[in-house]
């Protein structure tokens, strides 16, 4: 059994055979998953080390204080936190081989084709359609929201291979080749600016039946997966204290006593205490995950997630008054990854809006919890066993 004395040994072995000072960053990173010090719970062979899921912290640490690069889990986070648990509990052994070392290496960035203009909050609703050619897909529809679409190589896709079950009966998860010439990419520029989401239209574009993740019509089971392990990754990521939203303000809070009033210093410190609470559940959560797969509690995190960051961002602007309605640059641009911190206070205000629809509105996320783990009944449904080609759109 692999402890942790076994897996600081193992990365000390890693440090001296590639020093990272005189390591190329891509052959280090190589090097990390080929020893299984990537993601240590995986299975041996695919970066990990069959062990448990908290020694990672171990491993991180000794990296960490050795100055070793990370993979810029920022950039490559769609395929870290949603595309690698799929294909781990789902893919073939070739797909497995192939995919999960580029993708935690940061080779290749992915992205999520799941949204639809008719199917966004109702995501089974979606239309796209997948029909089988031989050994290929022929896939045909539009996804919308698409987060670093411009800049992934590959996507994880749902699509509807059966009209005639009902709509979350007749839907298959695939794996989509972003440079295929049926893709075509359209930014939708943002109330910040910016355009890190993005609109894809797939025409004719033909996929591998090797490339489907889970059986066919079971993709709505699969993308469960995906969807639990988004809303953990979205709002239960591991912040140090002070991390995330909370820190910019509390810095100028302490900076700038010249906009302290009684009434600003209670409201901080409700949400300090508020941010600090959602920052030790997360690391509960965490601590429950080592144990097994991720489940409806990640609706509750992403949850809390989106208020706070909503309710700091709006107190941020008001201590900052006047200084608060300035804007930094309204220059279109495509960033690869979302900064909350590294731009102003209107940046975070304006962009925190999305974080109530982004990965799941907070409408969904309220019946998830409900329903899932509070165990209340389920809202009445008038589709649940109507074909889908048979319902109102």
């Amino acid at each position: 059994m692999t402890d942790a004395t076994d897996v600081r040994n193992r990365t000390k072995e890693l440090l001296a055979a590639h020093p990272p000072a005189g390591t190329d960053r891509t052959d280090f990173l190589k090097a990390r998953f080929d020893a299984g010090l990537a993601w240590v719970h995986y299975p041996k062979g695919l970066g990990g080390l069959d062990a448990p899921r908290t020694l990672q912290t171990a491993v991180d640490a000794e990296l960490t204080a050795a100055g070793a690069p990370d993979n810029d889990p920022r950039r490559i986070g769609i395929g870290l936190g949603m595309a690698a648990p799929t294909i781990l509990k789902y893919g073939s052994e070739e797909v497995k081989q192939r995919f999960l070392r580029p993708l935690w290496v940061g080779e290749e960035v992915w992205c999520q084709l799941f949204s639809e203009p008719g199917a966004g909050s109702d995501l089974a609703a979606l239309g796209t359609r997948a029909v089988r050619e031989g050994d290929d897909w022929v896939i045909n529809g539009q996804k919308v929201w698409t987060s670093s679409a411009h800049v992934a190589r590959w996507a994880i896709l749902i699509a509807r291979t059966d009209p005639d079950l009902p709509k979350h009966r007749g839907i298959t998860y695939f794996i989509c080749d972003m440079t295929d010439p049926g893709v075509e990419v359209r930014p939708l520029r943002q109330i910040t600016g910016e355009a890190e989401f993005n609109e894809v239209f797939l025409t004719n574009v033909r996929i591998p039946d090797a490339h489907r993740l889970g059986e066919v019509g079971e993709g709505w089971k699969v993308a469960q997966t995906t969807l639990m392990n988004e809303r953990v990754s979205i709002g239960g990521s591991r912040l140090p204290r002070e991390g995330g939203m909370i820190g910019p303000i509390a810095q100028t809070w302490r900076e700038r006593p010249e906009l302290r009033n009684h009434d600003l210093h209670q409201r901080l410190l409700t949400l300090w205490v508020e941010a600090e609470v959602a920052r030790l559940a997360g690391e509960r959560l965490r601590q429950q995950l080592a144990a097994g797969q991720p489940g409806p509690e990640g609706s509750g995190m992403k949850l809390a997630f989106a208020r706070l960051n909503q309710e700091i961002s709006g107190l941020e602007v008001e201590l900052l008054g006047e200084e608060g309605l300035l804007y930094d640059d309204w220059t279109m641009s495509r960033p690869d990854f979302v900064d909350f911190t590294g731009r102003d206070a209107g940046y975070r205000y304006l962009r925190s809006k999305g974080n109530s629809i982004e990965g799941g509105t907070s409408e969904v996320l309220l019946n998830i919890v409900a329903e899932r783990v509070l165990g209340l009944p389920s809202e009445p449904r008038n589709d649940k066993d109507v074909a889908w080609k048979d319902l109102a759109r």
